[in-house]
This record gives C-alpha cells, structure tokens and sequence, in this order.
C-alpha cells in the first residue's frame, strides 16, 4: 500500500465523523432509555469470545459471518461477534439463572465477513432487545411492540410489518417426512419464490398429493388480512403443529393492527429458518428495500448454555436508523466562551456546563468566527457582566 492510500478502510468498514457521532450518540441514549422504561435491562457482551460459545446451537447459521482468529494465550479459536443475540442468551443462561421471565437489552459492534446487502457495511451497530423465559405469543406481542415504540422513538412514523411463521413450513416439512438436504433445498427455493424449482423438487421426492399441494399453496399465502383466512383453508389438512402456528401468528398480527400499523403476511417467509422456531417479523419503513428491524421466536437457544429457555427479540442496525432520520437532525447547540484568563469567566463557564450547555471557549492564536466553532452564541462581558448573546 502506498502512503497515498494508507488512510482508506476496507470495504465495508466506515469511521464515524463528529457530527454524525454526536447524533449516533444522542439516538442510542434515547433508545436505551426506552428500553429501560419498559423493564429490559441493559448488558454488555464481549466484542471477541472462544468461536465454540459464539456458534454453539443455532448460532450456528452465523459461521460464515463471523471473522475468525487464533487466540496466542490459549491456541483456542477465537471470533469477532457477527450478532449479540447469542450472546445475550448466553449471559441468560449460564450468569443470571433466573425462573422468571427475563428482559435484557444491548447496544454494541458487530462486524460480519460480508454485507448483507451490495455496498452495504460489514461493521454494524446492533441494538436489540430480548424476552427470555415465556413461551406464550403475548411476549412475541410485547416484543413486535417494543421494536415498533423504539422505531417510533428512532423518527420512522410510517411502518408496516411483515409476519411468517417458520411452524407452519417445519410443520409440513415433517408430515412430509423430508430428507435434510430436500428440505434445505426446498426452503430456499420456497424463500426466493421460486415455483418452478419447487415443482421440480417435488417431481424428484415421493411426496404425497395432499402435503406436496400444501407446500406449494405456501407461496401464494402472502398478502393482507385474508391470508390467515385462505391459510386454514388451503392447510385445513396440516398437522395440528401447523394450525398452533396460525393461532400464534393471529393473536400477534392482532395486537399490532390494535396499534394501527398494517400488517402483511409471508408463509414463504422463511429467513432464518434454521434460527428462529416460531413468528418471525420485519418492519419495513417507505422508500427501503431492506427491513429496518427484524426479530422472532428462538426457543432453546440457551440449551447449549446448559438451560433451554422460551426466547424471542429484535435488533436493527442504529447507524442506519439515524441515516434514514439523518434530515431532522439540527445542528448542535452551543455558546462560544472567550479564552481569557478570568477567574469569574471560569465561574460563569463551570455553571453554563452544570446546566447543560455545551461551552467551547476560545483557545489563543485562533481567532475564527462563533459559527466557525459550531457555536450559535457567544459569551462576551456587557456591563460589567459575562452574558450569553445570539449570533
């Protein structure tokens, strides 16, 4: 590398400039406070962990996100943290060892091998919250609220969410009786819509009229408020685990229509299939092609922690929640103070400060305008008196 280029970062990876930084900060505070207001408590994870702790269970869908290296203390595997959910499932298992329902919350980076998007970063911003310890579909609906409240909190108003249930293919999948590497290839095909390959998929297994016919209604089951409808229809013949599934997926999309957002259903939603175990959900905002938060059901992911635990939660990436507001941030306030060597000037400074106001004060030899220092008052001695002006 030349010393002309010595200052570009790898693809994927961006630094944080001053005002961006400050409004970053500001956004996490505010969503941390909301967290806490709703009871989740706030944790923080290791950046680096042993790879075997970070990929145990169903972490392991993250093994090709994750960087990985060999730590000199031990020669043990070590990876950078590709996700924090695993992580917060960890701290509840194996540290807290509570009975009862438990609320954590986090904020921190996480850095993956490859964008999840073209031109996307590698160096997210994860902030999330997660329910550990109730199986019941009122703590999928307590998280899908929180997640809308935090969005809410963040500046996007104009939402939609967009709910699956991962049941309802596992369901079919097993009355089918599908070999491993049929159903993988068929998730994918059901995830890209791919109706095509998923006949000729069908064609190649020996799978009978009714669950084949049910697995295809799968990606045509998506659209408004009707789809549960046409659901039990078309799957009225599925196993019992399908229609719980359904149900569960009802008693969510109620709760959020009760909040005025709309809701639209995907059965053919499978992302994460191998992760999650129950309702899955994103959000999208106007304009994105990309969901801005997504979360779900993931039960059993602390059996690896040595205690299986009911789990669901959400994360989104704060540093694209504050890009997608980015225009109704102003700029910061502040009071340009002079630089003079004034012991009441010191006093007056102090107690600006304690208030909370942001002082930058002048330093010799640097003689540049309020605005110049980011300020939008100033300081100045009138009357005898040190007095905050406008400029």
């Amino acid at each position: 590398m030349s010393d002309q280029d010595r200052w570009l970062l790898p693809e994927g990876i961006e630094e944080i400039l001053p005002d961006e930084a400050r409004r970053l900060e500001q956004l996490r505070r505010r969503l941390l406070d909301q967290f806490d207001v709703w009871g989740y408590e706030l944790v923080m994870p290791p950046l680096i962990e042993y790879l075997e702790a970070l990929l145990t269970g169903t972490g392991r869908d993250l093994d090709l996100q994750t960087f990985k290296l060999t730590d000199q203390l031990t020669g043990r595997l070590m990876g950078v943290r590709a996700d924090m959910t695993p992580q917060a499932a960890r701290i509840d298992a194996h540290y807290l060892k509570r009975e009862a329902p438990v609320r954590l919350c986090y904020v921190g980076s996480v850095l993956r091998t490859r964008p999840d998007v073209f031109a996307g970063s590698r160096e997210l911003l994860q902030i999330g919250a997660e329910l550990f310890g109730h199986p019941g579909p009122e703590s999928d609906v307590e998280i899908a609220a929180l997640m809308l409240a935090t969005l809410e909190a963040a500046g996007l108003p104009e939402l939609h969410v967009d709910l699956g249930h991962v049941g309802v293919f596992r369901g079919l999948a097993t009355a089918a009786m599908l070999p491993e590497s049929l159903e993988g290839e068929l998730f994918d095909a059901l995830q890209r819509k791919a109706r095509a390959r998923v006949e000729s998929l069908f064609n190649a297994a020996t799978i009978k009229p009714p669950i084949r016919n049910m697995l295809l209604a799968l990606l045509d089951l998506n659209g408004g408020r009707d789809t549960l409808a046409r659901a039990r229809t078309l799957l009225k013949e599925a196993p019992r685990t399908v229609h719980e599934a359904l149900d569960n997926l009802d008693s969510v999309a109620n709760a959020i229509e009760r909040t005025g957002r709309p809701v639209y259903f995907d059965l053919a939603e499978l992302r994460g299939y191998r992760y999650y175990t129950g309702v899955v959900f994103s959000v999208l905002a106007p304009g994105q092609g990309q969901a801005v938060a997504r979360g779900g059901r993931y039960d059993g992911i602390g059996q690896a922690f040595g205690r299986a635990r009911a789990a669901t939660g959400f994360s989104a990436d704060l540093r694209r929640l504050l890009r997608l507001t980015a225009g109704n941030a102003g700029m910061a306030a502040a009071i340009v103070a002079p630089g003079d060597n004034d012991p009441e000037l010191d006093q007056v400074i102090a107690h600006l400060r304690a208030q909370g106001e942001r002082v930058i004060r002048r330093l010799p030899g640097s003689p540049v305008s309020v605005k110049t220092l980011g300020g939008d008052r100033e300081l100045i001695r009138q009357n005898g008196q040190w007095t905050v002006k406008p400029v």
